[in-house]
C-alpha cells in the first residue's frame, strides 16, 4: 500500500471530496512537474502571497532568494505558518452550458513553516536540483557560484508533512436535458512546452546550442 498524507482539518477536501488525493507519490509528482509555487503567509494581520520557483528533495520543498529578501528573513526568523500551493492546468472543459464549464487540473496545497538551511552541502544540493529542474543538463554547463554569491543566497526548506492534492480529469458533466443540444462539447487539452531557444544578442561567436536545449 502506498503511503498517504494524514487527512487534517486543513488538508481535507470537502468540496467535491472524490477529487481529493492524499497519496504521497501523486502529490510529489505534481510538485515535481510544477515550475512555480505560490507561498502565502500573514504578517500582523496582513496577508501576503509570493509566486516563486522551487524544487523538492525527498520530503522537503526548497525555495531560494537573496539574503536581503524581507519575506524570507521574516519567515526564517519568526517561523510564520505558511500555505504553499501549485496548480497544473491540463485542459479547458467545454460544456454545453456556460454553468458547467470547468478545467482539468492537478493541484497541491501544503502547510508548513520555514527552516533556514545552513548546512552547505544541503544548500548547494538544493540549488543544483533547482537548476536541473528548470533546465535539465544546465548545472554541468555553467560557472558555479563564487563564495560571495553563495553568501548572498538564502535557502529555506519546508517540511512536507501536511498536504493534499485535488485533481479533475475527463469530459464535461452536463445536465441530462442538455446532451441533446447542438453545441460542441469536450476538452481542449493544454500543456506547457519548451520552444526553440533564443540566443543572447551578446552570445560569444562560435558558442553552439547545447544538446540538452535541442
Amino acid at each position: 500500500m502506498q503511503e498517504k498524507f494524514p487527512i487534517t482539518d486543513k488538508t481535507e477536501i470537502t468540496r467535491l471530496p472524490k477529487r481529493g488525493v492524499y497519496d504521497k507519490v501523486a502529490v510529489y509528482s505534481i510538485l515535481d512537474e510544477a515550475l512555480v509555487c505560490t507561498l502565502a503567509y500573514s504578517k500582523d494581520g496582513q496577508p501576503f502571497q509570493i509566486p516563486t520557483g522551487f524544487c523538492r528533495i525527498d520530503d522537503k520543498l526548497y525555495l531560494h532568494g537573496s539574503v536581503g529578501s524581507f519575506y524570507m528573513r521574516e519567515l526564517a526568523a519568526k517561523k510564520n505558518p505558511v500555505c504553499i500551493s501549485v496548480t497544473l492546468i491540463d485542459g479547458l472543459v467545454l460544456a454545453r452550458s456556460a454553468f458547467h464549464h470547468s478545467v482539468n487540473y492537478r493541484s497541491v496545497v501544503l502547510f508548513s513553516e520555514a527552516e533556514l538551511v545552513t548546512d552547505k552541502s544541503i544548500l548547494y544540493n538544493a540549488l543544483e536540483v533547482f537548476t536541473e529542474k528548470m533546465c535539465p543538463g544546465r548545472w554541468a554547463d555553467v560557472r558555479k557560484p563564487t563564495d560571495n554569491e553563495w553568501k548572498a543566497t538564502m535557502v529555506l526548506a519546508f517540511k512536507i508533512n501536511e498536504a493534499s492534492a485535488k485533481v479533475r480529469t475527463g469530459p464535461p458533466k452536463d445536465d441530462d436535458e442538455d446532451y441533446a443540444m447542438d453545441v460542441w462539447a469536450g476538452v481542449q487539452p493544454l500543456k506547457t512546452v519548451r520552444l526553440a531557444p533564443e540566443p543572447d544578442p551578446l552570445l560569444k561567436s562560435g558558442v553552439v546550442l547545447p544538446s540538452y536545449l535541442k
